[in-house]
């Protein structure tokens, strides 16, 4: 296929081929992958400045969507390109062999450098996803860090820069400029844009941006990152969110009362911790769906009431294509036994797992798609299988959210409408995990709040 790149992407293009180090902020739909492919054969095949580049991106992305893209286009499809992979020895092997870009899943970086150490061959390097490099006390970070005087140039790929406020920029930044913009250190950035927020005596447990300081961040690094959203540059189709209220039975109700008391009154919201938050909020979530793991992690029959409404969901999309996102894997097991009762058996169900399912979908061959938002939420292309996507148990990360929505509403979507159902049962946590993500907050900073409330909330009412 041809490539005529709209002159948002020749611009992105030229950022690349000219500039030492440059941030692409781009929505999902906008072409990241094939833009950057383009800047890396116009510097190796046409200007000799790079001899090797290597790209980092999430294990799924890296086992299909590059390789798939360049094959895509005919200016790209001479590409060599190496995926570095598996085992230790089919990684190795892979190294080895000749090619113009290699590509490597995100885990296998801290490896990668160990392997080579001061022999680092690698000239350019693209970090696709660039939010998996946000923790500066990461593995990854580290040994990326470690190399990063040896490359000559480096690209970052990103739809959701600052999923959870502006403390996650820093460390993307560093990589960039070495901290010539935001800071040498965390410190440094936290103590020019942020003020300490909740502490003890001893120690600051959060920081809260100061005034303007987003603008401040933002004006910073404009001359390094560039941002665009998709929606200013593209003829998308509408994205429709859709909320089905699910009603639990008057007994099933008074259970999740007594289950969601006894855990919440089990500790303090002064004592509360990210970690007990977590396990907690995980449990409620489960309830919702109908299922809970028990100590010995057996699953726990509750009730059907989402069960119901997803299966009559599916009857009023009148037999639509649809990708459901479950949240456990009893979720997964439950939805796909409730999928073989006699009026759904023609259906053509399939769990995602690599690329065959990506090309099924978009071909037409798989009716409903079931998938965890994390194991297909970056980078890969399915708006040409259908436009319903249903959350079957709704997720407090926005980034997720965000990134799931955009396998479907993107360039290149046959349809006019995109549709989003989130499955939400009343007066439970599903309502609150549905006010985070319309209101974008931290995904951690969100459960400790939401907790906190209701744990005052019950003791109030006592």
């Amino acid at each position: 296929m041809e490539y005529k790149p709209h002159n948002y992407q020749q611009h992105c293009i030229d950022r690349v081929v000219d500039d030492d180090a440059v941030g692409l902020f781009l929505r999902p739909g906008l072409g990241k992958t094939s833009i950057t492919l383009t800047a890396i054969n116009e510097l190796k095949r046409h200007r000799f400045r790079i001899c090797k580049a290597l790209v980092v991106a999430p294990k799924k992305v890296a086992d299909g969507t590059w390789s798939k893209e360049a094959a895509k286009w005919d200016h790209l499809k001479h590409l060599r390109i190496s995926k570095v992979l598996g085992t230790q020895t089919q990684r190795i092997k892979a190294l080895n062999t000749p090619a113009d870009v290699y590509i490597i899943n995100r885990e296998n970086i801290p490896w990668l450098v160990d392997y080579y150490k001061q022999a680092w061959p690698f000239d350019m390097v693209v970090l696709d996803e660039s939010t998996s490099f946000k923790n500066s006390q990461s593995k990854r970070f580290k040994a990326m860090k470690m190399v990063r005087r040896f490359c000559k140039k480096i690209v970052l790929l990103t739809g959701t820069p600052s999923s959870r406020g502006l403390e996650d920029l820093w460390a993307q930044v560093f990589l960039l400029d070495g901290g010539q913009r935001l800071g040498k250190t965390l410190t440094q950035y936290r103590a020019m844009y942020f003020d300490p927020d909740k502490r003890n005596a001893t120690q600051i447990w959060s920081y809260k941006p100061k005034e303007d300081a987003e603008k401040d961040v933002l004006a910073a690094i404009s001359d390094i990152c560039i941002a665009m959203k998709a929606e200013d540059y593209l003829e998308l189709p509408d994205c429709i969110d859709h909320e089905i209220p699910v009603v639990l039975d008057e007994t099933v109700q008074r259970e999740y009362n007594r289950f969601e008391r006894d855990l919440l009154l089990s500790l303090d919201e002064g004592t509360l911790t990210a970690m007990t938050a977590g396990v907690l909020t995980n449990k409620l979530l489960q309830f919702c769906s109908g299922a809970c793991y028990d100590a010995d992690k057996n699953v726990v029959h509750i009730h059907d009431c989402k069960i119901d409404a997803y299966l009559e969901l599916l009857e009023r999309i009148d037999g639509e294509p649809c990708i459901t996102f479950y949240g456990f894997q009893h979720d997964k097991d439950r939805i796909w036994a409730a999928l073989q009762r006699p009026e759904f058996k023609k259906k053509r169900v399939r769990v995602y797992s690599d690329t065959k399912d990506e090309d099924a979908w978009n071909n037409g061959e798989i009716d409903i798609l079931l998938v965890h938002p994390s194991s297909c939420a970056y980078g890969l292309n399915l708006q040409a299988g259908g436009r319903h996507i249903i959350w079957f148990t709704p997720n407090w990360s926005f980034e997720l959210n965000d990134q799931g929505k955009c396998r479907l509403w993107r360039q290149g979507s046959p349809y006019d409408k995109i549709y989003n159902h989130f499955l939400i049962v009343q007066g439970c946590v599903d309502e609150d995990v549905m006010a985070a993500i319309q209101e974008r907050q931290s995904t951690h900073e969100t459960v400790m709040n939401v907790l906190k409330a209701r744990i005052k909330k019950i003791k109030e009412g006592k």
